[in-house]
């Protein structure tokens, strides 16, 4: 199983967070830990590396050894204090080589259930500003979205990138994703994409959805993000 979890920690946490991550958590498969950003933010803007807020990506043996974690372990008991969601792995596009192991179809999805988008990149750094020029269109539309409860992305300094989104449904999900979207642009994310098949931003770059299974604790005054609308 995965879990995506979000925190207000110290700014300090999230500078050793992302320097010098946890290692040899009984159960942990792999771990990615980033600072939040706001979809969208200028690029020159506090806004774009939030250090004072911390998510966490993780994939686990077990339920059990994430609870185990979010018990005992003094990372985990920081991560217990904000908000997570437990997650079901459904499919995969593309590839990084930490979860190369994950098939491309686990399961199916019904089209009216929540679903959960989890990007994670390795950037090409030369292609940066091609990626900011076409990324951050991308990012209003899916922060902006109707679909959306909950939309955001991370970043580890110098070349990971991340995003996380939870959608009233997978059919709203897939609709934005193909430019379907009753929206102003609606070709913004089909597009990007486009460019992005004709020369790589990226070294590394997948895309995972999940179902999500339970939620656990508040993040900005909500619990209720993956909740059946």
């Amino acid at each position: 199983m995965h879990s995506f979890h979000l925190v207000q920690v110290p700014a300090r946490v999230t500078v050793r967070a992302i320097t010098r991550p946890p290692r040899e958590i009984p159960g942990l498969r792999h771990l990615e830990c980033l600072a939040t950003m706001r979809l969208g933010a200028p690029v020159v803007s506090p806004d774009r590396m939030q250090v004072r807020r911390l998510a966490v990506f993780a994939a686990w043996e077990t339920e059990a050894a994430l609870e185990r974690f979010l018990r005992e372990h003094p990372w985990g008991e920081r991560l217990a204090t904000g908000w997570h969601v437990r997650l079901e792995f459904l499919r995969r596009w593309g590839h990084v080589a930490e979860m190369g192991d994950l098939p491309e179809i686990a399961a199916r999805s019904d089209p009216g259930e929540p679903a959960v988008a989890v990007t994670l990149a390795r950037m090409r750094m030369p292609e940066l500003p091609r990626f900011v020029r076409w990324g951050r269109p991308v990012e209003r539309l899916v922060r902006d979205h109707p679909g959306t409860t909950l939309a955001l992305a991370a970043v580890r300094p110098p070349r990971t990138v991340s995003t996380f989104s939870v959608w009233r449904s997978t059919r709203e999900m897939t609709d934005m994703v193909h430019g379907r979207s009753d929206v102003d642009a609606a070709a913004r994310h089909a597009d990007a994409m486009g460019e992005r098949e004709r020369r790589d931003f990226h070294h590394e770059f997948t895309t995972l959805r999940f179902r999500p299974l339970s939620e656990h604790g508040v993040w900005e005054g909500r619990g209720d993000y993956t909740a059946r609308r």
